[in-house]
């Protein structure tokens, strides 16, 4: 097998859309050392971090910057940075097994996900073609659908951080409070837990999926 030269590795490293990855990274660590400080300036370094997560994808088609690299940078970015504002979440509201949770299966659905793209030997986790579930090959095939989404999910997220107390309160009561004082953050919160609730139908068929194809993998194996 031929040598990859340490220019060609240095090229991969700084490709457009990798150093994208690098400010993002950036960005969260600033966000989430000054979250209790400023929460204003972490609201806008955390979705700035998040709008990135689609300009780098852009970026890589564009100028034909694609790499396995990038790809897995993404992903860690994205799982990290949603874990660790979970995480933030489960302090400042009751019950905090929910944020928990829902960590746990975003984390796991993914981390699945991944693996039985690996043993197909597919080239990306987002390629669902052979699955049989309508919902997984929307969310993966149309990307308007899955920006939708997943904008839902870490705004959703954002907002109940900014309206979080000094003590912790039932995340029912602070959305149901928040939705009587004003009109547009009604439409809002509504907008973003319709597409949160999508999402996490979409982690629990992703794992369901997954974990079928790692079985079936398995009785291929013992033939």
């Amino acid at each position: 097998m031929a040598q990859t030269s340490p220019q060609k590795v240095v090229s991969v490293y700084l490709y457009i859309p990798n150093i994208i990855g690098y400010m993002r990274v950036l960005m969260n660590c600033v966000a989430f050392a000054l979250c209790f400080s400023n929460k204003t300036l972490f609201a806008i370094l955390y979705f700035f971090s998040f709008f990135c997560d689609g300009l780098d994808g852009w970026f890589a088609r564009k100028f034909n910057q694609v790499s396995t690299f990038g790809a897995v940078l993404d992903m860690i970015t994205d799982r990290v940075s949603t874990a660790c504002l979970l995480a933030l979440l489960s302090q400042l509201y009751r019950p905090g097994l929910i944020f928990l949770s829902l960590l746990g299966l975003d984390i796991a659905s993914h981390w699945l996900q991944m693996y039985s793209s690996f043993l197909s030997g597919k080239t990306s986790h987002k390629d669902v073609k052979d699955k049989s579930n309508w919902l997984l090959k929307a969310y993966y095939g149309q990307r308007l659908f899955m920006a939708f989404c997943c904008s839902g999910s870490e705004v959703l997220y954002i907002i109940l951080f900014l309206l979080a107390g000094n003590q912790s309160e039932s995340v029912l009561d602070v959305c149901l409070n928040a939705m009587k004082q004003s009109s547009l953050l009604s439409l809002i919160l509504c907008l973003t837990l319709i597409g949160w609730g999508i999402k996490q139908v979409v982690n629990i068929i992703q794992m369901k999926t997954a974990a079928d194809s790692c079985v079936f993998y398995d009785m291929k194996r013992s033939r």
